[in-house]
């Protein structure tokens, strides 16, 4: 991974598996953020001396260019995208049980969000952190609205609640003290793909982590269609794009 001496673009390269061999440039359009003072979240009952931290930096709207060469060919990845940076300093079932993740990106607007509920051991805690930007910069950011699963169905291979429909939520202030509400919402439609993360595993390492942590991740992901619909003082705005989104269910 390098970063450019201006601090604008991210390129990120790697061939370790050749039945994949990435290339791909992010170069920032609008202005970072973080949640809070430094996007740290903190978890314990000390906030001085706490028992594992993770932190996320996003850029939430990026020029992407660049391409991934697999064994069918080239694939062009050249369009909108967002980079986050993440830390985890703890293991994962301790940090989350569950994470959404939308990323969103129209001609016009991107928003993103991340939300993620800890394990009963940390309260079940929910933690969503997102912001939505115009073409050049950052209408609003910080700690949104829970995530809402308006409609599940069980995977018959896990018995986990897979969304079928589900609403994204964003609200805040601008720079100028306007109220800014967003709202990504509907049916989502097949899934993209369904990870399950212990399958990617030798077996013998499945069955030890399993056991232990009584974990059994799957990650679903989806690719709709959908409209942002953005609110800006009152004014109401549509914009079709394109989302990206993940359902991780982990313990």
């Amino acid at each position: 991974m390098e970063l450019s001496e201006d601090g604008e673009i991210y390129r990120i390269k790697g061939n370790v598996n050749k039945a994949c061999i990435v290339d791909i440039t992010f170069k920032r359009s609008t202005e970072a953020f973080v949640a809070g003072k430094d996007g740290v979240t903190s978890f314990g009952t000390d906030p001085a001396k706490p028992w594992g931290r993770i932190y996320h930096k996003f850029w939430p709207r990026c020029e992407v260019s660049g391409s991934f060469i697999t064994q069918k060919g080239e694939v062009d990845f050249s369009g909108k995208g967002a980079f986050i940076h993440a830390m985890q300093g703890m293991k994962p079932h301790f940090a989350a049980a569950r994470w959404n993740f939308a990323s969103f990106h129209s001609p016009s607007y991107s928003a993103i969000l991340m939300e993620f509920t800890t394990p009963p051991s940390y309260g079940t805690s929910v933690v969503a952190v997102g912001g939505i930007t115009s073409g050049s910069e950052v209408l609003i950011a910080g700690p949104q609205p829970d995530v809402v699963h308006n409609t599940t169905a069980p995977d018959s291979d896990n018995e986990w609640p897979e969304p079928k429909n589900t609403t994204f939520a964003w609200k805040g202030l601008d720079k100028d003290g306007k109220e800014v509400k967003g709202t990504l919402g509907g049916d989502i439609g097949r899934r993209m793909d369904r990870v399950d993360v212990m399958g990617e595993m030798p077996k013998f390492v499945k069955n030890i982590v399993a056991g232990v942590a009584n974990t059994k991740p799957y990650i679903y992901q989806y690719c709709p269609k959908m409209k942002l619909k953005l609110e800006v003082d009152g004014k109401v705005t549509e914009e079709e794009g394109q989302l990206f989104m993940e359902a991780t269910f982990i313990s």
